[in-house]
Parts: C-alpha cells; structure tokens; sequence
C-alpha cells in the first residue's frame, strides 16, 4: 500500500515507518523535522504541519491510509476533515492507554496510580476517542498502546484486546514501540478493528 505517516520522526512514528518499509509498503512520511524522520528507498520525507487541514490534504492525496502518530493537541476533526478532503478512506491513531478499562467501567485514567502530570495529554486522547466514535465515512482504527510503551526489541509477538487494559502474570501492562509498530501494521494489512479501538501487550 501507499501509506501516509504523520509524525513519522517520533518514538512511535519512526519506528511504523520502519515497519512499513521493511514490508514493502510505500510511505509519505510527514514531519515537521523531516531531516529525523528514517530512511529507506520507499520512504519519502515531507515537512508538515498538520494542524492545517488543506495544506496536510494536499500532502496526503494519492495514499491508501494515513496513520497518524501525532499528539493530541491536534483535534480529530482536522484529521478526519483533511482524509475527506483528499479522499483518504482510512485513518489509523497511535491511542493512549488512559482509556482502556482495568475493570469494569474503571478506567486507567481514573485509578490512584495514573500520573497526574500525564493527565491533560490524556484527556486529550479520551476526547479524540470519542470524536472518532462519532464519525461514520471515514474507516478508523484506533490503537490504544500498553500502559507502558518504550524502547525495546522488535520480538514480533504481542497479545491484543479490546478496551480492556491487557496484562500480563504479573499484572504489568507494556510493549516496545517496535512491537507497537508491527501490531499498527498488521492492523493495516489485516483490518480486524475497522472503527474500532484496539490494544496491545506483551
């Protein structure tokens, strides 16, 4: 496929564009430091804001999918309306895990052990969640990560659930960013959670 990134010179971003081109797909990957965005023959580097909508639009024609690794301080909105705009059929989101549940009605964001200085980005990823319930022409995915993402090897395997926090025997909740990014891709290759949010965990 033809796959548009959107914060491609981040954790997250990188790494999806790593695994995209290692499958053979071709990728648009977007930054607003497209010199730290990583390279491969199928990957070409853009400068891009995508705050705005027209410009990202213009940026985006022509792709299969856009899989957007982007902060939430850029309301879904202004994704869905650039998708729309350019024709895009599906939007893939690097989620947060403050949503998922640990029990039931219980969110991660609302237990005693939830940093408080993550909680205004959080919100954010809630309310971008929610936005994309609420949207009906664009084919999204939504990919809430373990409670901890951070660097690691890429082992290939993980375990995925729905909106319910995943854990291991010991009750820890991670993943790498390079396991993160096969599961996005073969969430893209396999569209299992067509709009729906979907986890991942070791």
């Amino acid at each position: 496929m033809k796959v548009a990134v959107l914060g491609a010179s981040g954790h997250a971003g990188s790494e999806i564009t790593r695994e995209l081109a290692a499958r053979g797909h071709t990728v648009v990957a977007i930054a607003r430091k497209p010199e730290a965005i990583p390279t491969a023959p199928s990957v070409t580097p853009v400068a891009g804001d995508a705050s705005d909508a027209n410009a990202l639009a213009e940026r985006i024609k022509g792709v299969d999918a856009v899989i957007s690794a982007l902060h939430f301080d850029i309301p879904a909105s202004t994704l869905l309306g650039a998708l729309k705009q350019a024709g895009v059929p599906r939007l893939l989101v690097t989620g947060g895990a403050a949503s998922l549940e640990v029990a039931p009605g219980v969110l991660l964001f609302d237990t005693p052990q939830f940093p408080a200085e993550w909680k205004p980005i959080a919100q954010g990823g809630i309310a971008f969640l929610n936005d994309l319930r609420q949207e009906h022409d664009i084919d999204w995915t939504f990919f809430s990560p373990a409670a901890l993402i951070e660097e690691g090897p890429r082992t290939g395997a993980y375990r995925t659930g729905g909106d319910q926090l995943v854990v291991n025997a010991n009750g820890d909740s991670k993943i790498s960013f390079a396991d993160y990014a096969v599961a996005m891709v073969d969430e893209l290759e396999q569209h299992n959670h067509s709009r729906a949010r979907f986890t991942a965990a070791y």
